[in-house]
Formats: C-alpha cells, sequence, structure tokens
C-alpha cells in the first residue's frame, strides 16, 4: 500500500490570526468544519500540548472512532494532534497576511501507518488511493468553512 507522506492545503482568509486561532483550536467545533469528524470530544478542560481527544469520523455509511493527542500548540500559529490508531498527524498552521491570514491544514504520516489503519483504508474505504483523495478534498472544505466562518460578520 502506498501511503502519501503528506496531503495539504491552504486558504487566504480576511481575518487576523487571533479570529482564525479561536475557531481552528476550539476543537470542539471540528464537526462544524471538518466533511469526516461527526463527532469530537475534547478530554479535559483547556486545549493545550497534551490535550486528547475521542473522536467519531464517517464517510458515508460507515463509523470509526479514534483518539487523538494535541502534540503542539503555540496560539494564533500552530496546533497540531496525533492520531494514535495510525500515526498520522494533523497540523493547522496560521501565517499572518497584508489581508489577514494563510491558513494551511495538512496531513502528515511520518512514521508510516499501522497495519490495522491500512488493512481498514483498503477493505473498509476503497484503498490508499480513493481514501487519500476523500481526504484532500476534504482538507479543502475543512479550510473553506472555517474561511466563511472567519469571515462572517
Amino acid at each position: 500500500m502506498s501511503i502519501k507522506q503528506l496531503i495539504e492545503g491552504s486558504v487566504e482568509i480576511a481575518a487576523p490570526p487571533e479570529k482564525v486561532w479561536a475557531l481552528v483550536s476550539d476543537l470542539k467545533r471540528m464537526p462544524e468544519w471538518s466533511p469526516q469528524v461527526r463527532k469530537k470530544f475534547v478530554l479535559g478542560r483547556t486545549v493545550k500540548e497534551g490535550t486528547r481527544t475521542f473522536n467519531i469520523n464517517g464517510q458515508g455509511k460507515l463509523r470509526w472512532p479514534t483518539t487523538a493527542k494535541v502534540i503542539a500548540f503555540e496560539p494564533n500559529k500552530k496546533l497540531a494532534f496525533k492520531i494514535i490508531e495510525n500515526r498520522s498527524i494533523w497540523t493547522y498552521e496560521l501565517e499572518p497576511t497584508a489581508t489577514g491570514t494563510r491558513l494551511t491544514e495538512s496531513r502528515t504520516t511520518p512514521n508510516g501507518t499501522t497495519k490495522f489503519s491500512d488493512f481498514s483504508v483498503d477493505k473498509g474505504l476503497g484503498g490508499a488511493e480513493t481514501f487519500e483523495a476523500s481526504l484532500g478534498t476534504g482538507i479543502s472544505t475543512t479550510l473553506e468553512r472555517i474561511k466563511a466562518a472567519a469571515e462572517a460578520a
């Protein structure tokens, strides 16, 4: 199975980094942004490095649970979490621009994915190529939804 090391997208948002950060760092709102995240439960009162989440993801009629741990938390700059079950890392990076913020979302697999994840993607989600294409589309959708919320009055 050929797993992409990097899937990413960026969007220009006409809002300051602080406003974009308030949306991105509120992990309980992730189901509003991501077409794959159905529910996200943040374990603990505040999101910070080390915070854990329990997630229900879905594609079509399929649903599957994952857990994650926040591995980077730099206010107004960077938020990253690692999915425990497959070792993937999801990162949101904010960069100030002349007109607001460039928000980049990425999914990396620097240490590959687990055999269980590979099997599940192959048998249940149409294979790595199909699944990763859906992740790329999902990143675009997520970024556009965050942009719309940040730019709303």
